[in-house]
């Protein structure tokens, strides 16, 4: 029987990777996510299964420490809240032009600059579009309760080997914050040097009797095979964006009109569906669960079945760039967002259908 408790959203991250068989998690605190690292610290996982826990200097230093154990094969993950990825993003690069493995969470606040401490959704750009320098992306999840905060850590390991590619969890401050049940996996060992070995040959893990010693790079002078990486990096994100979309739907069937959110923005938008269903409008919830990749092809379907869609988010506008290019102009497509740390209510979300959709109806 799987354990239940009452967790903290970043207490979940942290305990899901203990559970997951983690080897290392290097970070720098910053509110609001820094409980993920007290949650370690105080749990003390270097005594109970060998997973390394350690403050770095810097962000600059988090993530640099994330490609040094990537390039061997560990299971490693940090954690942050917006600036602070804003500090990653070299490094980011570099983990995924090396076709490394690790796990990001971005626990986001509002901005920009330093801007607030309260929860926001205006990271989307900088997650799905690739906030560092280069052609890659990151593979992005998007949970919108703490029980998936404690999945995504397993699944987001799970893709980020399977695809050698850093995948981010895209978070905000509600979630990392807010307490709800949570039902725990039993304990995964760490792995072995010899199943590292075994499953990651390309890791570099020191010179091996009568093998060529690995070496992990980003860097190709000769343009021929920088291109050369480039073609093989765009034909894996062909293959993430083929079998890897998710995504939810909820009271879908017969709805005219369809709020698109992810996140915080979803939980909303599920309370303002019962409410407008109360009221006799038929609304309801396409929530994708990976931004990256985003499922265009499922909402595309609901272009020519719905009079319009909502893009709601706690930002000015940027999921719904990809909701404009997902319908193709074959229905009205409307933003409503709140921005600088405030969280919207189900009545405003309901007014903005009615305002943005509906003509003011």
């Amino acid at each position: 029987m799987k354990e239940l408790r009452l967790m903290k959203g970043n207490e979940a991250i942290a305990e899901a990777a203990i559970r997951d068989g983690c080897d290392g998690y290097f970070g720098y605190p910053i509110t609001p996510q820094s409980e993920i690292m007290e949650y370690l610290m105080a749990e003390k996982p270097y005594e109970t299964t060998g997973m390394a826990v350690l403050q770095a200097e810097s962000e600059v230093a988090s993530i640099n420490m994330i490609y040094g154990g990537a390039s061997c094969g560990k299971k490693v993950f940090t954690s942050s809240s917006s600036p602070g990825i804003s500090l990653m993003q070299e490094g980011i690069s570099y983990i995924a032009g090396a076709e490394l493995p690790c796990l990001l969470v971005n626990v986001v606040r509002g901005g920009p600059g330093l801007g607030t401490i309260q929860p926001s959704q205006a990271d989307y750009f900088q997650a799905v579009k690739g906030g560092g320098h280069g052609d890659y992306k990151l593979i992005t999840l998007a949970p919108a309760s703490v029980q998936e905060m404690y999945d995504f850590v397993g699944l987001g390991f799970k893709l980020a080997f399977k695809y050698r590619n850093p995948v981010m969890i895209l978070s905000d401050g509600a979630i990392g914050q807010m307490m709800e049940k949570v039902y725990l996996e039993d304990q995964k060992p760490r792995r072995t040097l010899d199943e590292i070995r075994e499953t990651c040959p390309w890791a570099t893990l020191g010179k091996i009797p009568g093998k060529e010693r690995n070496i992990i790079t980003s860097l190709y002078l000769e343009s021929a095979r920088q291109e050369k990486l480039n073609l093989k990096l765009q034909a894996k994100y062909r293959q993430v964006e083929k079998d890897e979309v998710r995504f939810e739907e909820i009271q879908c069937e017969d709805a005219e009109y369809l709020f698109v959110a992810f996140g915080t923005s979803s939980r909303i938008c599920q309370k303002a569906i019962e409410e407008g269903r109360k009221k006799g409008l038929k609304v309801g919830l396409f929530r994708p669960i990976t931004l990256y990749p985003f499922p265009y092809d499922k909402l595309r379907e609901y272009a020519g079945k719905v009079k319009g869609m909502l893009s709601v988010e706690m930002n000015a506008g940027q999921m719904v760039e990809d909701v404009r290019l997902a319908v193709e102009g074959r229905t009205k497509v409307a933003h409503f967002g709140r921005f600088g740390g405030i969280i919207p209510s189900p009545d405003e979300v309901l007014h903005a259908v009615e305002e943005k959709l509906m003509g003011g109806k």
